[in-house]
């Protein structure tokens, strides 16, 4: 098959002319060539095999583009890359490799495009197709990848327990890419995963990350985190989730998986949202579940203070993997710990003040709040579903009308500790912090609106009754 007017753009028939050039054959291979047949969209990463040095093909196509972009060269790898209309091209000599046991890093010689083909992932990824100018666009398909993309396969091209155990990687990106393409990974490939799980404790905790938020970002992510799961690697990677399956029966008294409950929240929340961190929220939301299950026999299963606990964890989550430690975890945090708030108010009679600190206590993040607890109803019970997302809905609404008159979100005392200083002539004292409480809860509640004039009155109430007295202004 030819895939000539798929190569039309002008960067390749650079690469063609430059590789001619230097007289070396070149070919693009590897995602690019996949997305292109499944008719993925515009793929803007492409790699480029040359027979013979990649940086030097990288340098001469660098001096045919206009403008002679940088080329960025990295040694170490033997590769190279351009960027040019925001294109990225990576460049690299077709190679073979081995590797050692104790590293995925391998030992790298110059090799044929088959050598090259053959140290590919998987088989849909060893698709290439010919730059050169006798044979432009003309697909080489060693390993049957053409089959196994019409048939929504992942395989390795080679023996797959060696392909796991030299890159344990490779697993990650097999589940990874069935969670993205909705493919199958057949039976072989599968218990090699399993075979060789405990091989990814070679392979950074940052890399690790990089494929889980890819399987999070997926459309369906439960398909990636089952699959993670099943071939025991979601126990090294994440055992806080794997601490969740299973149903504990006392006394006829059962509750729900929390691992599966746990993954079709994450699937319902990827529906509503393509917020990255607000996934991650729906995946750790009850990982406070574990440690905090206890059975009681009035009440049965209680899971007594989860959110607390579980925003605890969320800390020593972050760190363990290397993800970031600042806002987006703070922003998982603040999501875990109040992951249960919306849904007392949407059982009971929304009052005003439930919902002025909701407000309060989400601040920005009130409607990714709202967001989560919605795709936490997973009743199967169709009046249950039906009446608990009505319910949402007026909380909704309560917050909207509520945040319009009392501003609340992201509160601000009308009456600053500055200026309650200066009306009782007082030092940086207790009583500052009491009166500023008073007046803040006095706010949430409804006793007075959130205002300077009513705010100042009831501070100087507060004051008398503290035993301060307001100094008066010289005239």
């Amino acid at each position: 098959m030819n895939y000539k007017k798929a190569l039309q753009h002008n960067i390749f028939k650079i690469i063609s002319l430059s590789a001619k050039e230097l007289s070396l054959d070149s070919y693009v291979i590897g995602g690019f060539v996949r997305d292109l047949i499944l008719q993925r969209g515009v793929h803007k990463d492409i790699d480029v095999v040359a027979i013979g040095s990649g940086i030097k093909l990288a340098k001469q196509v660098s001096q045919n583009l206009p403008n002679t972009p940088k080329v960025q060269v990295f040694k170490t790898y033997g590769t190279a890359m351009i960027r040019y209309e925001e294109i990225e091209i990576e460049f690299v000599g077709a190679r073979k490799e081995s590797y050692s046991a104790d590293s995925r890093n391998p030992i790298v010689e110059n090799g044929t495009l088959q050598d090259d083909q053959k140290r590919r992932d998987f088989t849909i990824n060893a698709l290439a197709l010919d730059l050169s100018e006798d044979n432009y666009g003309d697909l080489l398909d060693p390993f049957n990848g053409i089959q196994d993309l019409n048939d929504k396969i992942i395989r390795t091209p080679l023996n797959p327990d060696i392909t796991f155990s030299d890159d344990p990687l490779r697993m990650m990106r097999a589940i990874r890419f069935a969670s993205q393409l909705n493919f199958i990974i057949e039976d072989k490939s599968l218990n090699a995963i399993t075979n060789n799980n405990s091989r990814i404790e070679i392979i950074t905790k940052e890399r690790i990350v990089v494929e889980l938020n890819k399987i999070l970002k997926s459309k369906k992510p439960s398909v990636g985190f089952l699959l993670l799961e099943k071939t025991g690697l979601l126990e090294y990677i994440l055992p806080e989730l794997t601490a969740l399956k299973g149903i504990d029966e006392v006394e006829g008294q059962r509750h729900k998986d929390n691992f599966y409950h746990t993954l079709e929240v994450v699937d319902n929340i990827a529906k509503s949202t393509d917020n990255l961190w607000l996934r991650w929220s729906a995946l750790l939301h009850d990982i406070g579940k574990a440690p905090t299950k206890k059975f009681h026999k009035k009440n049965g299963w209680t899971f007594h203070a989860h959110e607390f606990e579980g925003s605890k964890m969320v800390y020593q989550l972050f760190k363990r993997l290397k993800m970031p430690l600042h806002d987006k975890m703070k922003f998982v945090q603040k999501m875990v710990f109040m992951s249960s708030r919306p849904i007392a108010l949407a059982q009971d009679t929304v009052t005003d003040s439930a919902v002025r600190r909701l407000v309060f206590d989400a601040g920005d993040f009130v409607d990714d709040l709202m967001t989560l607890c919605e795709a936490d109803i997973t009743t199967k019970n169709s009046k249950k579903f039906k009446k608990y997302h009505n319910n949402f809905k007026i909380v909704r609404e309560k917050i909207i009308e509520v945040e319009e008159r009392d501003h609340v979100r992201n509160f601000q005392p009308p009456v600053s500790g500055e200026e309650i200083m200066k009306t009782f002539n007082l030092k940086p004292s207790r009583e500052i912090g009491l009166i500023k409480d008073i007046i803040k809860e006095a706010i949430l509640e409804g006793i007075i609106p959130n205002e300077y004039e009513a705010a100042y009155e009831l501070m100087l109430e507060e004051g008398e009754k503290l035993g301060l007295k307001k100094v008066e202004s010289k005239q």
